[in-house]
């Protein structure tokens, strides 16, 4: 085909959808979008990590669906199946799951960076809240799938979880059976948790996700204010192609990470559950709940009138409250930034979280 046809056939297709489309819009939105650079830049490529490792889980959990079989009798055999007779079933399920922690991580490390570099400032408010309420579904996420292969250990784990929920005051108990979908963990919570995890919790996180990336498009992404210059004015680079091609640097980057710990370090399968034996000695949740597990087992039994799991459930939850409304609490009434709170919150929080993650696996 000559030069000149095959250009002429490729402009009418670009007019076509560009008539439908609106692609000159997005043209200009995308040639007139900056990034601010300065030393912490490096943080903003955290957003877009944390968002391909949901790619990821998306991708690989299609694949795994197609063999898995969310009952009691028959999710624990279709997992071994996937491991071992399905070709590279072994390492899609892998790829799923330290996919699915790395997630987690990359959302922790976001959210930290987005607080410390002040990324919750007006007019950027509900930006945060709807970061937040992401972090919660990607916990949700984890706390969901864990339980999928019905083994040992994710099953008393999800029990122990599941009296937690159980113990908060008032809601516990109807919360508590409706997470269950009875009065203990059974094949209908396994059922139950699998809808949660491949129907209800997706549509929210896409539709929350859809929210979240249009008030970064339409906000932008924030500089630190002690950057500004004396114009008011920080650096910037253009979004297409400068940050792009660097972002997508950064996603090669977790994908090697991913590769090589799923391929060197499998996820073990574990032993069928068995609702009649007794639980494990050193039953423990996944990394991302060991914090607040660890801290409820130093609780004594009763703080005031409260037990203490119960205390100490009730204090997760308004401190949840007191950090997702930062950008209501972080600046004072005259506009000025309660700049020593803010980051002292946020330092004691990343202490508590790191030193007792770690507790909670060495104890």
């Amino acid at each position: 085909m000559p030069v000149a046809v095959f250009s002429q056939r490729k402009a009418r297709v670009v007019a076509w959808l560009d008539e439908r489309l609106a692609l000159d819009r997005i043209r200009e939105f995308l040639a007139h979008k900056t990034v601010p650079v300065h030393s912490g830049t490096i943080w903003y490529y955290f957003g877009g990590i944390t968002l391909f490792l949901f790619g990821i889980q998306v991708a690989t959990g299609i694949l795994l669906l197609l063999y898995y079989r969310p009952t009691a009798t028959e999710a624990y055999e279709s997992v071994q199946f996937i491991v071992t007779r399905v070709e590279f079933g072994w390492l899609i399920r892998s790829l799923h799951s330290w996919s699915a922690n790395l997630m987690i991580l990359t959302a922790f490390v976001h959210m930290f960076s987005v607080a410390f570099l002040r990324g919750w400032r007006r007019p950027r408010e509900v930006t945060w809240l709807s970061g937040i309420v992401l972090l919660g579904l990607t916990l949700a996420f984890g706390f969901s799938g864990y339980l999928l292969p019905w083994n040992t250990t994710a099953y008393f784990a999800t029990k122990v979880g599941t009296d937690l929920a159980g113990s908060i005051p008032l809601i516990g108990p109807p919360l508590a059976r409706f997470l269950r979908g009875g009065d203990d963990v059974t094949g209908g919570t396994l059922t139950r948790f699998f809808g949660f995890h491949v129907a209800v919790l997706p549509a929210v996180t896409t539709a929350v996700l859809a929210v979240h990336l249009a008030l970064v498009q339409r906000f932008g992404i924030s500089s630190p204010p002690w950057l500004k210059t004396s114009e008011g004015k920080v650096p910037q680079m253009r979004f297409v192609p400068n940050f792009l091609l660097r972002e997508l640097m950064a996603w090669y980057a977790a994908l090697a990470a991913l590769g090589v710990l799923a391929a060197l370090f499998p996820w073990p399968l574990g032993e069928k559950a068995d609702p009649f034996a007794p639980a494990p000695a050193g039953i423990r949740p996944e990394w991302y709940f060991l914090a607040p597990f660890y801290t409820l087992k130093l609780l004594p039994s009763h703080v005031a009138f409260l037990e203490g799991e119960q205390a100490g459930l009730i204090g997760f939850g308004l401190l949840g409250l007191w950090w997702a409304a930062l950008p209501f609490w972080g600046v004072r009434p005259d506009g000025r930034e309660r700049t020593r709170l803010v980051t002292g919150t946020g330092v004691l929080l990343l202490a508590w979280l790191s030193s007792f993650t770690l507790l909670g696996y060495l104890k």
